[in-house]
């Protein structure tokens, strides 16, 4: 008997700002970060992908070499079943709080991503 294959509950897109903080990552990380995303899309673990506190952000958790790497995130649930995460940007996280202005940046790509659909 043939188990169904697992569907991803989501799919992501990368901005260009998020494309850009992973090209700058070395290999080692980039993998882990995008295996991360990969695992993130198929769980609900939030270890790895966990809203903001009173946003519409979502952030995609890793840590690496004890340093931890987030690449911020929103939805965009207009298209039904197929439900799309788009990555916005990465940063190396150095406080235990997301900075504001990370979440602001987010938000502003946000806006721009649904004023220009």
């Amino acid at each position: 008997m043939n188990m169904p294959e697992q569907k991803p509950k989501f799919t992501v897109l990368y901005s260009e700002e998020a494309d850009a903080f992973l090209t700058q990552q070395t290999e080692k990380v980039r993998a882990k970060i995008l295996y991360n995303v990969t695992k993130a899309s198929y769980t609900n673990d939030p270890r790895l992908f966990k809203k903001l506190e009173n946003t519409d952000i979502w952030e995609f958790r890793t840590l690496f070499d004890n340093m931890q790497y987030r690449l911020l995130a929103f939805w965009d649930k207009r298209n039904g079943k197929n439900a799309l995460v788009i990555a916005t940007h990465g940063f190396i996280k150095k406080t235990q709080k997301t900075p504001l202005r990370e979440i602001q940046h987010a938000q502003q790509i946000m806006d721009i991503y649904f004023n220009m659909k």
